[in-house]
């Protein structure tokens, strides 16, 4: 309900006017500038903002064709200046749109929309005027994909009927006819769960008469349906439109347009018509496998539906952030530096999110061990003796060296033999990363010769060799192990007590029996005073 007057010769006359299936008044009074409602401004820019929102998602394929039937109410406000000067103004139903876009598969297509609303003024139960006024609008458009984002630019002709009226005593509806070229543009932006928000704007330049204004409005595109080659969507729309009419006998008109309705939205092919694929979230940890410590700067690579993604490496706290992939079976390659590479396969679910963790192991460390095979009786080299290392067995070369590669570190057992000599089973710790060295005299089997005994002495602490100090009190022996840790005596048979002692290491006595000719090796480790 809206109320007026009609201002004549004879006294002020109010009148207020009821229309039936509408809201709105006419009254004849001095054309008054028409004022856009606070409320629609604010709308009105906060759609414009929504244009640079970006989204998650990928670009989406472009649709070939989509038509859009629109039903709604249009607020109207509006003044003319002329002779009967009107304003008016209410909430007019039944404003039916269709709009209908072609594209040819690229960048370039085709595009017309048709609009109608229908007006009735009445006061009370009286008709004062009634009609219809027609937009109609073709041309052709071209659209560009900005990431995840569709932009269409649009250009054409647009015919308009835009509201006069006329009349002695009694006010008439006079559609008057504007021809003017449109320029417009049209932004999609997607959103999460398969919603979309369209901005979009239109300016017409007048031809052959004096007409100005422009329409701006968004909509959130809700899909309610997708089928093989075509889907369906509901559509919140919202339009603004202002126009100014200058006619030729010199009066001028002004509306403001408020628009709010709901729309179906058919699409064929692309994007609009299936669904975009969900996509789920992959956090990935990797750890050590036996202490379960992050380990930083990891080297992982995805393979995700047959293709390897882009290398990534681990954060600081051996975390790789969530990536977004598709749903399915992801396989994940890790590599760090000292570590074996690992590979582990997980499952994707759409809209999960996936915590896994990826176990790597270190690369065994090892040690290797030289033995040197010399003759007792002279410290000769002794070439061709056999070394046996658990299974493996070399001979030594023309120096009387062998050595063996690839040791697991901790205590191991050495048989060492030679034509002509007595065998002998030494006793050596190989240390990771280091190789041993283990000297061994053998003794000729035709003559008895004094017994031997040599070894080394370390440090428990890494297997560091020990500058230390070897006294055999029964043979009145005092002896300094050289650089290396190593020493080698001579003794007749015998039991005899070996005393072991280094600075900053606790001392450390061996008793021993020794045969005529026989070769032993003791390899001491003395441990730290203050561990």
């Amino acid at each position: 309900m809206r109320g007026g007057t009609i201002q004549g010769m004879g006294p002020r006359i109010s009148m207020r006017f009821q229309f039936p299936g509408a809201l709105s008044g006419i009254h004849y009074t001095p054309a008054v500038p028409v004022r856009s409602p606070t409320f629609l401004s604010a709308l009105l820019l906060v759609l414009t903002l929504l244009g640079p929102i970006s989204a998650s998602a990928g670009s989406e394929d472009a649709e070939w064709g989509s038509l859009r039937l629109r039903y709604g109410l249009a607020f109207r406000e509006g003044a003319q200046e002329s002779v009967p000067a009107v304003t008016y103004g209410g909430l007019t139903p039944n404003d039916v749109a269709l709009w209908a876009a072609v594209f040819g598969g690229g960048w370039w297509g085709a595009w017309a929309g048709v609009q109608r609303e229908g007006l009735g003024f009445s006061r009370e139960t009286e008709l004062i005027t009634s009609g219809g006024l027609l937009r109609a609008s073709v041309g052709p458009a071209a659209r560009v994909f900005l990431g995840p984002v569709r932009a269409e630019l649009s250009a054409g002709y647009g015919f308009a009927q835009l509201p006069a009226f006329s009349g002695s005593g009694q006010v008439r509806l006079v559609p008057t006819v504007r021809h003017a070229a449109l320029v417009g543009a049209r932004v999609l932006v997607p959103l999460p769960g398969h919603l979309r928000v369209e901005v979009r704007g239109e300016v017409p330049v007048a031809l052959g008469s004096t007409s100005s204004g422009f329409a701006a409005g968004g909509a959130l595109l809700v899909p309610v349906v997708r089928r093989d080659g075509w889907g369906g969507a509901l559509v919140l729309d919202y339009q603004y439109v202002r126009d100014v009419l200058t006619s030729a006998e010199g009066w001028t008109s002004r509306q403001v347009i408020s628009r709010a309705g709901v729309a179906l939205e058919l699409s064929l092919g692309g994007g609009d018509v299936r669904a975009r694929p969900e996509t789920g979230e992959l956090f990935l940890s990797v750890v050590d496998a036996d202490s379960g410590k992050a380990l930083p700067e990891a080297r992982v690579v995805l393979t995700a539906e047959g293709v390897d993604q882009a290398p990534r490496v681990a954060g600081l706290d051996g975390r790789l952030p969530g990536v977004v992939l598709p749903p399915g079976e992801v396989l994940a390659r890790v590599s760090v530096g000292g570590y074996l590479p690992a590979e582990e396969r997980f499952t994707v679910t759409s809209g999960g999110r996936e915590e896994r963790v990826v176990r790597v192991r270190q690369e065994p460390r090892v040690g290797s061990l030289l033995v040197t095979v010399v003759d007792s009786r002279g410290g000769k080299p002794l070439p061709g003796a056999a070394v046996s290392v658990g299974g493996t067995e070399v001979l030594t070369d023309a120096e009387g060296r062998a050595r063996v590669e690839g040791l697991t570190p901790g205590p191991l057992s050495v048989d060492i033999s030679a034509e002509g000599f007595r065998a002998t089973q030494e006793a050596v710790v190989i240390v990771a990363g280091t190789e041993t060295g283990l000297p061994v005299s053998l003794a000729s089997r035709q003559k008895a010769a004094l017994a031997t005994l040599s070894g080394q002495v370390r440090s428990v602490r890494r297997g560091r060799p020990l500058r230390a100090w070897l006294i055999i009190p029964e043979a009145k022996l005092r002896r300094r192990t050289d650089a290396r840790g190593s020493f080698q005596v001579q003794l007749k048979q015998g039991r005899y007590r070996l005393v072991f002692s280094a600075p900053g290491h606790l001392s450390q006595t061996k008793v021993v029996t020794v045969q005529d000719g026989e070769q032993a090796i003791f390899n001491v480790d003395l441990f730290p005073k203050n561990r």
